[in-house]
């Protein structure tokens, strides 16, 4: 990049290099796969070196973490303003619901889902932490146990096997899901 300036001037740099790390990686993800993006394409997409990127976020395995919780606090943001009044296992299904609906009325995540999927990207999803937290912040389970994981696997079984229509998913979350939530 030599002769373009500083590629981090205008604020925190630290911020933006992690910014333009997590886009170029997305990206790619979307355009690629999760499987077939490394470090090296990342990092000249971003238009940094590998030290810098590796400095600022890590390996794969942080930039692919970095990038689902990017993505997912967007889809949080809007169920927790639609869940916000509820609780229980009202609040449960809504949440998955909800969750549902957003990942697949976003174009990235719903391209992400649908075209780039792998087993290894599928594994991380399940066994993801962030995402986890997300669960349990959202539904207003318990943090801590194995609810928010199972959660999260029931909303990528939605994405991943959806019932035939709206109403077909709102009756097995609520038949299966909601009784284990029940006060």
């Amino acid at each position: 990049m030599a002769g373009t300036g500083d590629w981090l001037a205008g604020g925190s740099r630290r911020e933006l290099a992690v910014e333009r790390i997590i886009a170029a990686a997305a990206d790619l993800f979307l355009e690629r796969g999760f499987d077939q993006v490394g470090a090296v394409d990342i990092a000249e997409r971003a238009g940094c070196s590998r030290a810098t990127l590796y400095r600022y976020v890590g390996g794969k395995p942080a930039i692919v973490s970095a990038v689902v919780s990017a993505a997912a606090a967007s889809v949080a943001d809007d169920v927790a303003r639609a869940v916000a009044h509820l609780r229980g296992g009202d609040r449960v299904v809504e949440a998955i619901l909800t969750s549902v609906a957003a990942v697949r009325a976003n174009p990235t995540l719903s391209y992400w889902f649908a075209h780039t999927r792998t087993g290894a990207a599928d594994s991380y999803l399940a066994s993801s932490p962030d995402l986890a937290q997300f669960a349990t912040t959202l539904t207003g389970v318990a943090a801590g146990d194995a609810a928010g994981a199972w959660i999260v696997r029931v909303v990528l079984t939605l994405l991943a096997w959806p019932g035939a229509d709206d109403d077909t998913e709102r009756h097995m979350v609520r038949r299966f899901v909601a009784p284990a939530f029940a006060t």
